[in-house]
């Protein structure tokens, strides 16, 4: 059976390939939509609290510095630290 031009999969449809990892797990935010600005601006990330269940990041408008966004992050640095 012939796949389409564009087909990256190994034939499974359950996920990535044994042995290997998906390609974005995970996304880094540069740049978001600032309400106050009115556009897409450049974010800047910082660590607000560490949770057992992740740590959690606030991004902020660099050229106002009101908050656009967070994100739970459960295999950062700081995860392990209260993780028993």
């Amino acid at each position: 059976m012939k796949r389409p031009p564009f087909d990256y999969t190994d034939g499974d449809e359950s996920g990535p390939a044994r042995g290997q990892q998906a390609d974005y797990e995970e996304f880094e935010a540069t740049e978001l939509y600032c309400p106050k600005c009115g556009q897409a601006v450049p974010v800047r990330k910082s660590l607000l609290l560490i949770l057992p269940e992740g740590d959690k990041y606030e991004y902020r408008c660099r050229q106002c510095g009101s908050t656009v966004g967070d994100k739970m992050d459960k295999s950062g640095q700081f995860y392990g630290i209260l993780k028993t």
